[in-house]
């Protein structure tokens, strides 16, 4: 098995595909920038619930139960994009980082001072590197 080097890519893809299969909850191996970007989408409504276990080989495993509308059956997350991408990381001052969707979606900006919303990075008036965004 090869080592994955894009793990917030393969984070976003997990999600993805578990979406798109209709799946209720995602499995995810662990690592801090993931527990995080799990938090801020749990935080933002996006997932329905999470909770991280740990496992025999020390790393972890995040489940994710995803978000359905009860009615039309529709995921809570539309898009996810991931934006910075290990070949070509783009990075923003507080003031260049992007509105999503005009403010209903959001980005997930890696800074100095932790994995933080475009919202709070704005509001901290710090920038950094653009993870992701989610709509």
């Amino acid at each position: 098995m090869s080592a994955i080097t894009d793990t917030v890519g393969d984070y976003l893809t997990r999600v993805r595909n578990a979406i798109m299969a209709n799946h209720r909850v995602v499995e995810i191996p662990a690592s801090n920038l993931k527990k995080r970007m799990t938090e801020i989408l749990y935080d933002q409504g996006y997932i329905f619930r999470y909770r991280f276990e740990e496992t025999t080989n020390g790393q972890g495993v995040i489940k994710i139960a995803l978000k359905y509308d009860p009615i039309t059956k529709k995921s809570a997350i539309t898009k996810l994009i991931r934006y910075s991408k290990p070949g070509l990381r783009k990075y923003a001052g507080s003031g260049d980082l992007p509105r999503v969707m005009n403010g209903l979606g959001v980005a997930i900006v890696s800074t100095s001072n932790g994995v933080v919303t475009d919202k709070e990075a704005r509001r901290r008036n710090i920038g950094g590197e653009i993870l992701c965004m989610v709509y």
